[in-house]
């Protein structure tokens, strides 16, 4: 059972839903994560012409849908199932496996110390949801050391959960990369080139080279988060061009994009 979230979505927000009501121009569903209901207009259900709206839903099939709108007065949600495309749908769903995972740790533990899992859970949700918008993601930096549970929870849960956590949630890695160009017209620039490379390998990052051809190498590197990642590629790539620099080499760095 998903920790339930206090207050409205957001506007924008991919929300994952359970349809409770078909009707001939309307869908009702309610908020798996909030305990709210909202409604998607037919419009919403599907790109064109719809002739039957239950060819895209049914009661009891969980979709995810857009937040549209919201009404605070009326406690109107308008959910949008059109607008949401397969990477956002991937993304949301791998996000709810997270927290199902996240769920499944504490109830183990709680079992094993005779708690309530719904009291532990509770306690946790409240204070780890307003900061962090779910469980997980707060379980990622107990993975790394980075977040203490035994300030929310009983020490002796909070280490079983701790043990659980880092035996089953391993800290994303990211990659940070891109190209650099260097040219020496110099007699020895093939030694001039490698020079820089070597004081890129020695920085903390430790990055991986290879050449691609026409003097670019791909620098690349792999951290936990991405502002640690991008810090060490940049002292991996000032390490080469103040190299160039000293040997009065051309060089140019591209930071490589990724959707």
């Amino acid at each position: 059972m998903l920790s339930k979230k206090t207050g409205f979505p957001q506007e924008d927000e991919l929300v994952l839903c359970t349809v409770t009501a078909v009707q001939y121009s309307s869908v009702f569903c309610s908020l798996d994560e909030y305990s709210r209901t909202g409604m998607i207009h037919i419009s919403e259900v599907a790109p064109g012409r719809i002739r039957n709206i239950r060819d895209f839903v049914k009661e009891g099939k969980k979709i995810v849908c857009k937040v549209l709108r919201i009404s605070l007065e009326k406690g109107h949600i308008d959910l949008s199932l059109r607008r949401v495309n397969d990477n956002q749908k991937r993304q949301k769903l791998n996000q709810i496996k997270q927290e199902q995972l996240a769920e499944k740790i504490i109830e183990h533990a709680a079992k094993q110390h005779l708690k309530k899992p719904e009291e532990i859970q509770a306690a946790l949700s409240a204070a780890l949801l307003p900061e962090y918008g779910g469980i997980f993601p707060a379980f990622e930096l107990v993975a790394q050391d980075e977040l203490d549970l035994s300030k929310y929870i009983d020490k002796k849960v909070a280490a079983d959960i701790v043990i659980a956590i880092k035996q089953r949630i391993k800290p994303q890695e990211i990659m940070v990369d891109g190209d650099i160009t260097l040219l020496s017209y110099a007699p020895n620039g093939v030694e001039q080139v490698k020079e820089a490379l070597h004081k890129a390998k020695d920085t903390k990052g430790k990055p991986e080279i290879r050449y691609k051809g026409a003097g670019t190498y791909h620098i690349s590197l792999k951290s936990d988060d991405y502002k640690t990642g991008e810090k060490l590629l940049k002292e991996a790539v000032d390490a080469v061009l103040d190299t160039a620099k000293a040997h009065k080499m051309q060089a140019n760095f591209v930071r490589a994009e990724h959707d």
